[in-house]
């Protein structure tokens, strides 16, 4: 498999009149090599050319984990004395012929620290952004990552019906946070989660990305919770919201517009269709009804290896969405300082359609 990826890299490389990649620890580095390393104060590069075995610039210490691959790849170890590293890097880029060249990078992963180094080996080339040349190669899920992410859905949906028994009124945000979090390792996820679950409460629901805070649930809140599991490096992402006893009619009535908004989204995502119509199918269901102004994100992003990845699901991009694209269909409607409610699922395109692969109950529960 990760032959065939290096394959179709070298193929993007020169559909895109890239001379080389470079990259450093990120999911598309594991994505092309299976190679895992951690973002540290050591350098790691792999520099992909489209004629040549990958060239990995890491410290010694890391040699282990390039011995005994299935694909070629030259190893350019560097020792502890950080004043002998620019010149590893040197030798490494020098031997591909790169100075004066095309190397491409992924602005949003690469750091500073590698950067500086690549470039001290090749002073004269252009370093172009390389992400839409990945990302053609990470859109389109094989059976194995769909398999993968069918897994994460299962685990974080096992976790929060673990979890949902431990919610009482008075309990903190950040308390139900931490319990979901024991059930996500014990259903099943990875320890490295694809972001810190999102338990919001009462007037913080409102607030799309809140982060769980010391504050106490009471009678009449909505309860918004955002949470993924990882499985075998790939993730699910979810949302449900609930009720914490009885709460105000119009907290329902939002919730069940949200309810046909995630319905009406899900039904618009089939191949051949642009990215933007799932996002106004969703939106037209709000709009309709009022609350167009509350509903202030894009409806979906893609998934795979990472929380947010290519395809999005907004009302501008004409990308059409093609067999094997996994994303979230997650609108929401957020009344300033009153509660918010959003309604979150995992959706993948399919030959003829597109199949949901979370499934876990979406009408307004009450839990007290």
């Amino acid at each position: 498999m990760r032959i065939s990826r290096l394959t179709k890299l070298s193929e993007s490389l020169r559909a895109s009149n890239l001379d080389a990649l470079a990259l450093n620890p990120s999911p598309s580095l594991t994505y092309l090599t299976s190679l895992h390393f951690h973002i540290s104060e050591r350098p790691v590069v792999v520099i992909f050319t489209a004629d040549h075995a990958p060239v990995i610039i890491l410290p010694e210490l890391e040699m282990l984990k390039v011995t005994g691959l299935p694909y070629e790849i030259k190893a350019f170890p560097y020792p502890e004395n950080p004043a002998e590293w620019e010149g590893v890097f040197r030798r490494a880029v020098q031997s591909l012929g790169l100075d004066g060249r095309r190397i491409g990078v992924e602005p949003r992963a690469m750091r500073l620290l590698e950067f500086r180094h690549i470039q001290a080996g090749a002073p004269e080339a252009d370093f172009p952004d390389a992400s839409d040349a990945v990302s053609r190669l990470r859109v389109r899920k094989d059976p194995d990552e769909i398999a993968a992410m069918r897994k994460a859905v299962k685990a974080a949906q096992s976790a929060l019906e673990a979890t949902i028994p431990f919610i009482k009124i008075g309990m903190t945000e950040k308390e139900i946070a931490g319990e979901l979090v024991v059930q996500l390792l014990r259903h099943g996820s990875q320890s490295e989660m694809p972001f810190a679950p999102i338990v919001s409460g009462g007037p913080n629901s409102a607030n799309p990305h809140a982060s769980p805070s010391e504050r106490r649930l009471q009678p009449g809140d909505l309860l918004v919770v955002d949470w993924g599991a990882s499985v075998d490096g790939y993730i699910s992402d979810l949302t449900r919201t609930f009720a914490i006893g009885e709460v105000e009619a119009e907290y329902r009535k939002i919730h069940q517009i949200v309810l046909e908004a995630n319905a009406a989204g899900r039904a618009a995502a089939k191949p051949g269709v642009p990215c933007a119509n799932v996002d106004k199918a969703a939106r037209e269901v709000i709009e309709k009804a009022g609350y167009g102004q509350y509903f202030t994100h894009r409806t979906g992003h893609g998934i795979g290896m990472e929380g947010h990845e290519e395809p999005y699901m907004r009302s501008d991009n004409m990308q059409i969405l093609e067999p094997g694209m996994a994303f979230t269909v997650e609108p929401g409607i957020y009344l300033p300082e009153r509660g918010g409610v959003r309604i979150e699922d995992n959706v993948v395109i399919s030959e003829k359609g597109a199949e949901c692969l979370s499934d876990m109950e979406r009408e307004l529960r009450v839990v007290e």
